[in-house]
């Protein structure tokens, strides 16, 4: 071939890589993106996928990936130009440069929602990535082993789907490997598989995930931490016999320092999964308090701030609704001064509703229990936030549920005094405990005129023939007539009516 010949091809082919990687590397930057697309740079780049030169190839696979990163719109793009049968076709025949960016693609893709992701699959794309998962260099089982889970977090069918092509077995093989990154992405690849129903989750346990998992807590390393605690407790969360098979790994104390981890996101993922571990029995609560879990658990919800402090909020309320016991040990632990600290100053009404519901779940076993909380000012408090003008509809349900059922075992009459004030649905339960607890205790009665609340309790407006009245009419029955009558409201107009009426001269 003569010199002048080929000297265009190689002026074509220098074009070609010019091309691409200028595109490339405009497309890493989001300003560029609507230019390139209005250039119509995705119908350029399909043939290059198919170049001669596979350095032009893994360009353009890049290209690609980045901009259908960028919005679910170009890839939708992406896919209406019909470049992920291509891809798949080049994948199983490629180097591995260019399978890491065919892969990146195919993730960028099925990242964006359900529709998107399922054509992925439709394209043949999990057989190609499940093999990717069996090649040599590391690398390229990280980018097949993301692309996968990015399928799989969608819903329960596209996960089935991915375990369906046999990604489950070789996702944990490949968890083995040194790599921390391979490691990282593949705990998230099972944790996007286990979350969505107990059965995905049972063949991720059976796979032997779990032991593998927990040998990773202790890890120098905070986003496999991370990733490690966050697929734990979506095993754990589905059923008694996947959190126990959580437990029996040895997961204890092992996790509990992760609550003391510097990384925020580790902390969180670590209570995520102790809370999942909590929730399903008795036993596995009695467990946590064994191992010291809720010492270490009430110093995570002191420590902590915002939303990071939910799951160790829940945690607590969790234990503390089992039994008298579990509760008591909450209590002694001192977890209701960070409860109530998380009703107050969270600024998240959905903290506070946690912090409220868990609260409620120590109280309302006992009159001790109760009292724990009236001693610490909960009640009050949480009146205050069921009576607060900006409090949601969600946050008062709870709050107002938690009053009630702490009210009804408190027996400690001068801590409901302040309460007399409540409006009728949440009064009604405290007159209630005052008519129980003052007719079997005269010293009580004595402190309960004393302090005001006789006097209190006869101004409340009550409607005749409502429970209130019944339970304001109990309590004055404890009481002579003439007493009763001295603090009722219109007592001392009654007395000035009486000295008009009355003629001294007879």
């Amino acid at each position: 071939m003569s010199r002048a010949v080929l000297q265009v091809f190689e002026e074509y082919q220098k074009a070609r890589v010019t091309f691409v990687q200028t595109v490339a590397d405009l497309a890493t930057r989001p300003q560029n993106i609507d230019a390139l697309t209005n250039a119509g740079v995705m119908a350029l780049l399909r043939p290059l996928l198919l170049d001669s030169v596979a350095s032009i190839q893994q360009s353009a696979a890049l290209a690609l990936g980045r901009m259908a990163n960028y919005s679910e719109e170009l890839a939708e793009s992406v896919v209406t130009h019909e470049i992920l049968p291509q891809l798949v076709y080049s994948l199983a025949q490629q180097n591995r440069f260019y399978k890491k960016a065919a892969a990146f693609v195919l993730r960028a893709v099925a990242k964006h929602s359900p529709p998107l992701a399922q054509a992925v699959i439709d394209s043949g794309a999990l057989d190609a990535l499940v093999m990717c998962l069996e090649e040599f260099d590391p690398t390229v089982k990280e980018a097949a082993a993301w692309a996968l889970g990015y399928i799989a977090r969608h819903s329960k069918d596209l996960a089935q789907s991915v375990v369906d092509a046999g990604a489950v077995p070789l996702l944990v093989l490949s968890f083995q490997e040194p790599e921390l990154t391979l490691k990282r992405i593949t705990a998230s690849a099972l944790s996007d598989i286990s979350k969505h129903s107990p059965q995905l989750a049972q063949l991720v346990v059976d796979a032997g995930a779990v032991t593998l998992l927990t040998k990773e807590i202790s890890n120098n390393d905070a986003p496999l931490k991370r990733q490690v605690c966050s697929c734990l407790s979506q095993i754990a969360k589905h059923s008694v016999d996947l959190a126990e098979v959580v437990v029996e790994s040895e997961i204890f104390p092992t996790i509990l320092h992760c609550l003391k981890d510097v990384d925020e996101s580790v902390r969180k993922n670590a209570a995520t999964c102790v809370r999942e571990l909590s929730r399903h029995t008795p036993d596995l609560a009695k467990l946590i308090v064994n191992a010291g879990g809720i010492a270490a658990m009430v110093d995570f919800v002191n420590e902590a701030r915002g939303n990071c402090r939910l799951p160790g909020i829940m945690t607590l309320g969790y234990v503390a609704a089992f039994s008298e016991t579990l509760a008591l040990a909450v209590v002694v632990s001192k977890g209701v001064p960070p409860l109530k600290d998380a009703l107050i100053s969270e600024p998240e009404d959905h903290v506070k509703a946690a912090a409220a519901w868990s609260l409620g779940q120590i109280g309302r076993h006992s009159p001790d229990h109760a009292r724990a909380l009236a001693e610490a000012d909960v009640l009050r408090r949480m009146l205050a936030v069921y009576l607060h003008q900006d409090s949601s509809e969600d946050l008062q349900i709870k709050t107002k549920r938690a009053l009630k059922s702490i009210i009804q075992k408190c027996t400690h009459l001068p801590a409901l005094e302040p309460l007399i004030d409540s409006p009728p649905n949440i009064l009604k339960y405290v007159i209630q405990q005052f008519a129980k607890v003052l007719p079997n205790d005269i010293d009580a009665r004595r402190a309960f005129v004393q302090s005001g609340s006789l006097q209190k309790v006869q101004e409340v407006g009550a409607e005749t023939g409502s429970k209130l009245q019944d339970f304001i009419d109990s309590i004055n029955m404890l009481y002579p007539p003439e007493i009763v009558q001295y603090y009722s409201p219109n007592y001392a107009d009654k007395l000035l009516s009486k000295m008009e009426e009355f003629n001294p001269s007879g």
